[in-house]
């Protein structure tokens, strides 16, 4: 059963026994910054603003060229732009990244980016690995992530409009309200990726091949603990529920998140099921509660701040509450406020950081 939350005060740091966290900025001048990740090995941060650059912090500072400029190929504004990125696990060796956007079009693009190791730019060269047509202006998803077995995964929103008019969430043949799997360093049946053998519809007649999961109406954000590889996502609701997803390593394949026979753990519209194993989330709250809008984020890792480690930090959009859960089970717990927290994002060394109102922040003890 899943936890339910409620907005809780926060004890100022003198009063907590057990310690406290607080957001130290790092960089700010951000042009609607929605993502921060770092490639192992490389001393940058590189943070996606929704606009369509790529920008660098290096110890402290902004760069003043963007890493990447893709403001020409996109369509920004609302839920659009672009949205994330992901380095390949072998970035130090082939130089390359993904980045996912919603074209001039309004469709989601996955592109495949190339830069020499420590160049200050990505070069010319480009390859568009995945179009996705989108019925409408929202609910685009856009998160990228590698998982721990190497392959790249894709966050897919419903499409958008209010509870999924065209039922994307369970349709087998659609694309959209799932998270997709593939695999780009091969390619099949005429694809520019390769589909894993081990996706679990692959086989299954009327199923798209790339899905690994299915039921999402707009996963802002999920991730994989970098510890144990278990899947967290952040599921934003439709007018009553948010909720938080999480699976143990390997468990993603073949869940069903329930959207939209599912908001949260309730009822939203009838029908069953169109396949997959039901999942149901393992914390919710109700917008008369708590907030909007959940932003999904990590399990710290990182090495400084003994009250987050092994817990599952993410946020609210519209309250700036930030909580945390634990792995193992438990209430959530409320750690901070902030305000308009567009997304998470971790360094190689799993340092915590969070994205809001034009900056870049990076968690620590208080």
């Amino acid at each position: 059963m899943s936890a339910v939350l409620a907005v809780q005060s926060v004890a100022s740091p003198a009063r907590r026994a057990d310690g406290a966290v607080k957001l130290a900025k790092v960089v700010d001048g951000l042009d609607s910054p929605l993502y921060v990740t770092q490639p192992v090995g490389d001393p940058r941060l590189f943070v996606v603003e929704q606009t369509g650059r790529i920008r660098i912090v290096k110890d402290g500072s902004l760069a003043d060229k963007p890493f990447a400029d893709l403001s020409g190929e996109i369509s920004s504004g609302g839920e659009r732009g672009l949205l994330s990125i992901a380095f390949h696990p072998k970035f130090a060796e082939n130089g390359l990244l993904y980045a996912d956007y919603t074209d001039r079009s309004g469709d989601t693009r996955v592109v495949e980016l190339h830069a020499a190791p420590g160049a200050a730019q990505v070069d010319s060269r480009r390859r568009v690995v995945l179009k996705i047509k989108q019925p409408f202006e929202n609910h685009n998803g856009g998160q990228l992530q590698f998982g721990p077995d190497g392959y790249l995964y894709i966050g897919m929103g419903d499409g958008g409009s209010g509870g999924d008019p065209q039922g994307n969430g369970q349709k087998p043949s659609s694309l959209l309200g799932k998270l997709l799997r593939i695999d780009v360093d091969s390619r099949s049946s005429g694809k520019q990726y390769g589909v894993p053998k081990t996706n679990p519809f692959r086989a299954r007649h009327g199923w798209r091949s790339e899905i690994y999961s299915l039921g999402l109406r707009n996963p802002w954000r999920f991730s994989f603990d970098s510890k144990r590889g278990d899947l967290w996502i952040g599921d934003v609701g439709q007018d009553q529920w948010e909720e938080v997803d999480h699976v143990g390593n390997g468990r993603g394949r073949g869940a069903n998140f329930g959207w939209n026979r599912l908001e949260g753990s309730h009822r939203f519209s009838s029908g069953g099921f169109s396949g997959g194993r039901v999942q149901g989330p393992v914390a919710q709250y109700h917008h008369g509660d708590a907030g909007c809008s959940v932003t999904g984020g990590y399990v710290y890792r990182g090495p400084s701040i003994p009250r987050l480690n092994g817990r599952y930090v993410f946020a609210d959009y519209c309250s700036g509450q930030v909580w945390s859960l634990s792995t193992t089970g438990g209430a959530p717990r409320s750690e901070i406020k902030s305000s308009n927290v567009t997304s998470f994002g971790e360094d190689s060394d799993h340092r915590l950081y969070l994205c809001s109102d034009g900056a870049l922040y990076r968690f620590e003890a208080a």
